[in-house]
């Protein structure tokens, strides 16, 4: 009763997960092979600890610092006698939570660029390195003599190189779901430099460590580095990832070890400090390179759907237009009738003449009603074509009452263009029209061509001043670039002002971005001229 109190004011809720204990124990088994094929200058284990804290969110390190200290009870409990028991238990118990700290701190930071992991694994190992001698030197009162500023950069150099053999493969798999598609050239540049990294590794094997066949083994070892800035230039940080990994096993694999603590390899150690600093130049280099192509991916996705959504709004306005026209035409024809009706009421009255005069204005009337009624909505487009509506249209008989027009060329087949583009440059082109109509003086003429290049069908349009040696006014550019520029860009085109002419280029861009639900005008018109 008396410690009711304590069990009021502290509740531990301790769950042992099933799962957690076995990543512990899959953990402790995969420090220990580590631990076995590392020399102090290449440590593999701080690159396990790292890629583990990576791939497992924050609720499982608990569970990786008990199979890093069960690891460490293992292989240093019988050290007791000889170091200590304070030297056993303490250092054994902080290296972990130091490097979890430091994931921690930078965990969101390498959510947004993958060049934070190279500041993880520097501080990491200044950390690690600093608290293994700092330890042995306090806890180790008969080993004072083994501390010393050669070793602490041993031991830094060897856990940065391990850390970056095994972190970054991790945060490539981390971020797999976000980097890039496996295309099959990626697979041939991956083999192809994996292969010159270690074939390089091969032969800087059979090189021995004396005399001049020293330096040409360590020229060897640099040289692994040429396929890794290879790759590195052409995939960013997926390139840099894997081939400095490669890179860095290669090496371990070629180094004299015997997987106790204290092996140590003097002739790679030289091209290891080289490597360490090439290959974070290296991996610098590909996070940069991966960053801006991100950045360059991400606008141009936001441009094609920008465009997308600019097209479907184009149809849905054609979609409209066509609706409107529709019902004028229905009104036209109820007004004919009007006329038909009241011309045979005069002719039953004897009033011939009248009936006459009235049936002519109705034609004439009606005629001009239906090149209006073209002009809202070419129907013309979708049963014969843009060309024809160019031709016949309420826009052709709209550029012949100006009489500064002449006859337009036109060449190719427009009904291989899908409905919304010609529709598209049917506007573009009368807006074009109008612009130097309304700004320029003189004779224009019309050219249009239609056509297919690598397989994606197109249109090119000029609207030019007879005279080819005046120039466009500058608030005709202006004009015209305001109005056209819109169109033309949603359809993966382009207007242009050169000289004395407007050339606008229009193309069948390929749906690449999922457009908004409804139909669309190539779903309600009739697939004649798709």
């Amino acid at each position: 009763m008396q410690l009711s109190w304590l069990k009021k004011e502290f509740h531990l809720n301790l769950r042992i997960h099933p799962a957690g204990v076995l990543l512990a124990i899959a953990y402790a088994l995969a420090y220990a092979v580590a631990r076995g094929s590392s020399v102090d200058q290449m440590y593999l284990p701080a690159g396990i600890r790292v890629a583990a804290l990576l791939l497992c969110p924050p609720r499982w390190w608990l569970y990786l610092v008990f199979g890093e200290y069960a690891y460490f009870a293992y292989a240093r409990v019988p050290m007791v006698g000889t170091y200590g028991v304070a030297w056993v238990v303490i250092a054994s118990a902080v290296l972990m939570p130091a490097v979890a700290l430091i994931m921690h701190a930078h965990r969101h930071r390498l959510a947004q660029n993958e060049a934070w992991l190279l500041s993880v694994a520097a501080l990491s190992a200044l950390v690690v390195s600093s608290l293994n001698q700092g330890l042995a030197y306090l806890l180790m009162p008969t080993l004072h003599e083994a501390v010393s500023w050669t070793g602490v950069l041993r031991y830094m150099v060897g856990d940065y190189l391990g850390i970056l053999m095994f972190a970054p493969l991790a945060l490539l798999w981390r971020h797999r779901h976000v980097s890039f598609a496996a295309t099959p050239r990626w697979r041939i540049a991956v083999v192809a430099a994996l292969s010159a990294i270690v074939t390089l590794g091969l032969l800087a094997a059979h090189l021995p460590d004396t005399g001049e066949m020293a330096l040409a083994k360590n020229s060897l070892r640099i040289a692994m580095m040429l396929p890794a800035v290879a790759l590195t230039c052409l995939y960013g940080w997926r390139g840099a990832a894997v081939s400095f990994a490669a890179v860095n096993l290669t090496l371990a694999l070629t180094m004299e070890m015997t997987g106790r603590p204290g092996s140590f390899d003097a002739t790679a150690f030289v091209a290891q400090q080289i490597l360490a600093v090439t290959g974070t130049a290296l991996l610098m280099l590909g996070s940069t390179i991966s960053h801006h192509y991100h950045r360059f991916a991400s606008r141009e996705k936001l441009r094609g759907q920008a465009e997308s959504f600019a097209r479907t709004g184009h149809l849905a306005s054609e979609q409209e237009r066509r609706e409107r026209a529709v019902q004028m035409k229905l009104i036209g024809e109820d007004i004919d009738q009007s006329f038909l009706r009241a011309a045979a009421l005069l002719k039953q009255r004897g009033e011939h003449a009248s009936a006459l005069d009235m049936l002519t204005a109705s034609q004439a009337q009606s005629r001009l009603f239906r090149e209006q009624i073209s002009m809202v909505y070419p129907t013309e487009i979708e049963y014969s074509g843009l060309f024809v509506a160019l031709r016949s249209g309420g826009l052709a008989g709209l550029w012949e009452l100006t009489y500064r027009v002449a006859r337009p060329r036109l060449d190719g087949d427009p009904c291989q263009l899908s409905l919304g583009l010609q529709l598209a440059a049917y506007r573009s082109l009368a807006d074009a029209v109008g612009v130097l109509l309304d700004n320029e003086t003189g004779y224009l003429q019309v050219r249009a061509r239609c056509g297919r290049r690598n397989g994606v069908a197109g249109i090119v349009m000029t609207v030019s001043l007879l005279d080819g040696r005046r120039h466009l006014g500058t608030a005709t550019v202006q004009r015209a670039q305001q109005i056209l520029a819109g169109r033309t860009l949603a359809y993966g085109g382009s207007a242009s002002c050169r000289r004395n002419r407007i050339r606008l280029l229009l193309v069948d861009v390929p749906q690449a971005y999922r457009e908004p639900s409804g139909a669309s005008m190539d779903q309600i018109t009739p697939p004649a001229v798709l």
